[in-house]
């Protein structure tokens, strides 16, 4: 199904920007203390507790305004509620910083078992965008697989020795930067293996 025509800026700006304002917000209240129901809750989980609904909503406006959401949006908003949710409950924001690791290890397994099978699952969610020859999926599936289990383990390492604000930094900006430079890095691939659309007569 073709997704809904919407303006150009509006998906940007449902799928970064609860990012965005989850940032803006850390930067604020991260040195606060809340007392809720006779607990103490500091910024950083007050912060998740605001993010986590947004995240929902925006997701499910964009939906409505595109009749679309991909697999990984979805699987990302899963888990964002769930680790999200549990850092909430038990007032730990560890679960919330291993989230980027848990997607990762997700979408690197994932495309390493289409590996496996010989097939790329990244050209079943992304060709209709991208039209490539199978050679050139094989090399970007093989290459981003990696790429997702590296990130895993960079957060990892990030999240657990280095300050809560260098890890929401490297979380904003870090994997964010880090994805665009994969995908400019893989230019020439796009260039040797891309599919030209035939021009009608």
């Amino acid at each position: 199904m073709s997704e809904k025509k919407t303006a150009s800026w509006i998906k940007p700006a449902l799928e970064f920007g609860p990012v965005l304002l989850f940032f803006i917000g850390y930067l604020k209240l991260k040195d606060e203390v809340f007392t809720i129901g006779g607990t103490e809750y500091g910024g950083f989980i007050v912060v998740t507790a605001l993010f986590v609904p947004l995240m929902v909503i925006c997701s499910g406006i964009l939906w409505k305004l595109t009749g679309h959401l991909s697999k990984m949006q979805i699987a990302t908003m899963v888990l964002v509620v769930v680790f999200g949710g549990l850092s909430i409950w038990f007032n730990d924001e560890r679960f919330f910083k291993m989230k980027p690791t848990m997607i990762y290890l997700l979408f690197g397994g994932i495309l390493g078992v289409g590996l496996l099978r010989g097939r790329s699952y990244l050209k079943v969610v992304m060709e209709e965008a991208l039209p490539m020859q199978d050679a050139g999926w094989m090399i970007l599936t093989r290459h981003l697989c990696f790429f997702f289990l590296a990130l895993a383990v960079l957060n990892e390492l990030i999240w657990r020795t280095q300050s809560e604000e260098t890890w929401v930094y490297f979380k904003t900006f870090g994997l964010s930067a880090a994805m665009f430079v994969f995908f400019m890095a893989h230019a020439k691939v796009f260039q040797t293996y891309g599919i030209e659309d035939s021009e009608e007569g």
